[in-house]
């Protein structure tokens, strides 16, 4: 449950960020929000991270599908289990499905996030995107140490 609920909230919390945006901002227009750490940017990218892939952007919408449809159907064969696992497949399905929503209905991603002065342009999907594969990782070290703990803790057998 902890998986939809992420995932959906991701959603929403994406969405509305963008709506926000493209209400209140022309593309171009900047507006500092925190000092000169972050301030908000209007920018609409139709390819892919960095801006690679320009005009390539509706491509990914299969990958996003193709990236929900694999992690349902493992969570449906009880592979995904825990809840680093279930946060990190929440935030990184909610992410690609809030940016495969700007990329079916504009052809392109609203992106407005700016940290530092020299700082890439992202939104809240990509964010959401970032703490799913942090959260992925931590899941990962964790069954590794785990299982490594448990065969250093197995006696081994003596055949004499």
């Amino acid at each position: 449950m902890l998986f939809y609920i992420c995932a959906a909230f991701v959603v929403l919390v994406d969405q509305a960020s963008k709506i926000l945006v493209r209400l209140n901002m022309e593309v171009g227009d900047t507006l500092p929000f925190w000092r000169n750490h972050v301030h908000f940017n209007f920018y609409e990218n139709s390819g892919a991270a960095f801006s690679s892939f320009q005009g390539f952007g509706r491509y990914f919408v299969i990958v996003a599908l193709a990236l929900v449809v694999g992690v349902i159907y493992y969570r449906r064969k009880g592979e995904l289990r825990g809840v680093f696992i279930e946060l990190g497949t929440g935030f990184l399905v909610g992410g690609a499905i809030g940016n495969a929503i700007d990329r079916t209905l504009y052809n392109k991603v609203t992106d407005f996030l700016v940290f530092g002065q020299d700082g890439g342009i992202l939104n809240l999907a990509d964010i959401a995107i970032n703490i799913g594969m942090f959260f992925i990782m931590v899941h990962t070290l964790l069954g590794f140490w785990k299982n490594r703990k448990s065969s250093s803790h197995e006696k081994p057998l003596n055949l004499q």
